[in-house]
């Protein structure tokens, strides 16, 4: 019997910073001020971000407009 092991995808900072479009810097002042993505720090100082809370973020975050048929952000 063989047990396959799926980590969770964690990425850095830059990754995160490609994936959302906000800069590295807005990711680090986000931190320091105890806002943004979850994250973990490693080994004292390596920043991850674990992919299924960013994606999960952008997702809660999403506007959908009114006319497109389906309740949005703040909509009914």
């Amino acid at each position: 019997m063989s047990h396959q092991i799926s980590p969770e995808k964690f990425l850095t900072e830059s990754e995160v910073s490609a994936l959302t479009g906000r800069a590295v810097q807005s990711l680090r002042n986000d931190r320091c001020n105890s806002r943004g993505f979850p994250y973990i720090k490693l080994f004292g100082h390596q920043i991850r971000y674990k992919l299924s809370d960013v994606l999960a973020a952008m997702e809660r975050d999403r506007i959908v407009p009114e006319g497109s048929g389906r309740a949005g952000r703040g909509g009914a």
